[in-house]
């Protein structure tokens, strides 16, 4: 039962209408049509019994003589009735003919052998004897129908009763088997025609109904389709969007760790260079070359000169330090620009020659993706001259199937990825800062040399 229920749920609601529908159309067609050629079978039946029954009492009427106070029928109505039909006009309609008395008693019969006899009234004829006439169609079935049950013909059965003239008073009732070859054949013709009506009427109201399902079916179906794409791509937003935010909270975590090295780094910076060479410069003011009177101009001078050198110094790493960390005016540059002020503040520092080689092609970016772009490129180089001796350096950009591409190269020495402490700016700084903009980042190192590699997708950088 469960499986039989599981298919008809799978089916689709116009295919379980048209089942269910069929079924229901065809039950009610055939109790509407054998309602139909019930009640028409009845009205034709009782029609025609009708016009035959008058038709048959007003011949044989005037040959009975007043069964009120005659109780029997003499010898010359019984001849007058044997003619009648026998040879008369009812010869050839009616196959018998019965007169019965109310108790049961036949007073006159076409068959010979029924006559006086007797039988238990039936339902039919004691209706008669109420007043109503009845008629049925179809094989006679009562005890004393043995000869009209033998023709094999249809036969219509008609109990008619006889009427006292001057009382309306129900003295006898006549029963005669008409033969009923036109009367089955028009009974047939007109149920035929109802059962058709009935089909037609049922058919059309099925289609309509039908066609309406099948609309709607149609429209549902379609609905159902688009809200489960609809509900499939949500779906795979609610997963983008969770995935992005396990990436958010996880770069949200290494952006404070990192922004803890690098305070320390500058820390370190700031200590172990421009702090020292102050400190330096702070022990020799206090020297006795500068405080003992007794000493040389020519002492003093030098000492003063050594003086100068080292806060000079200090002073360039300050400055060294601050032009790391201020960027210039890259917000409105193109990106030839971004990747040529990267380079040349790098040539400038160093000494060192880098190769740069850029695309022709152009594409607007965000102010972030050109930043991004920017440290990428100074931190790569940095880490490049500080760990491979800044051989063979070299930048270049490309775009490739929507994204920009930027690579920087060197021919050093390489590295082992695995041997980098977790705790490394340079790296890991560079990662976090490409991948929090739905980039990529690689790295691909050997002997011969070590090329970091980032890419952006151009269109998302668009809209951001």
């Amino acid at each position: 039962m469960n499986g039989i229920l599981d298919r008809w749920n799978n089916q689709s609601l116009a295919r379980q209408f048209l089942i269910a529908g069929g079924l229901v159309s065809i039950a009610a067609m055939m109790l509407i049509g054998a309602y139909v050629t019930s009640l028409i079978e009845a009205a034709v039946t009782r029609n025609s019994a009708a016009s035959t029954a008058l038709y048959v009492d007003s011949i044989i009427a005037p040959l009975l003589p007043d069964m009120k106070t005659n109780k029997t029928l003499d010898d010359v109505t019984t001849r007058a009735l044997d003619e009648t039909f026998g040879q008369g006009a009812l010869g050839g309609k009616v196959v018998s003919f019965r007169l019965w008395r109310q108790d049961g008693t036949v007073l006159y019969a076409t068959d010979k052998s029924m006559a006086g006899r007797q039988f238990e009234p039936s339902d039919d004829l004691k209706t008669a004897f109420s007043g109503q006439m009845v008629a049925q169609f179809g094989p006679a079935d009562d005890l004393e129908s043995e000869v009209e049950r033998a023709t094999g013909s249809p036969l219509l059965e008609i109990y008619n009763p006889i009427l006292q003239p001057w009382s309306g008073e129900v003295v006898a009732v006549s029963e005669f088997y008409e033969v009923a070859d036109d009367f089955q054949q028009s009974l047939h013709q007109a149920q035929l025609r109802s059962w058709l009506a009935v089909a037609g009427v049922t058919l059309a109201f099925f289609l309509l109904l039908s066609a309406i399902v099948f609309r709607g079916s149609q429209t549902i179906d379609s609905q159902r389709q688009a809200l489960t794409q609809r509900v499939a791509e949500l779906s795979s937003l609610l997963a983008q969007n969770r995935a992005l935010h396990a990436r958010a909270q996880r770069a949200s975590q290494r952006a404070t760790a990192l922004n803890e090295s690098y305070l320390r780094r500058l820390g370190a910076d700031l200590h172990d260079g421009p702090a020292q060479l102050v400190a330096y410069a702070a022990l020799r003011v206090d020297s006795k070359l500068l405080t003992d009177p007794k000493t040389s101009p020519k002492a003093r001078e030098k000492e003063v000169t050594t003086i100068k050198s080292r806060l000079d110094e200090a002073m360039d790493e300050i400055r060294s330090i601050c032009s790391g960390l201020v960027l210039p005016q890259i917000e409105t540059a193109e990106l030839p620009d971004v990747l040529e002020r990267a380079v040349n503040a790098h040539r400038q520092r160093t000494g060192l020659d880098v190769a740069l080689s850029m695309s022709n092609a152009s594409q607007p970016l965000s102010p972030s993706a050109k930043i991004s772009i920017y440290r990428f490129v100074q931190e790569a180089l940095n880490n490049g001259f500080r760990h491979g001796g800044g051989i063979g350096q070299s930048v270049r950009q490309t775009f490739e199937d929507g994204h920009v591409v930027i690579e920087v190269a060197d021919r050093g020495p390489g590295f082992d990825p695995a041997s980098v402490r977790p705790e490394g700016l340079g790296l890991a700084g560079l990662r976090e800062r490409i991948e929090s903009l739905g980039g990529t980042f690689d790295i691909s190192t050997s002997k011969d040399g070590t090329t970091v590699r980032m890419s952006l997708n151009v269109q998302e950088m668009e809209q951001a």
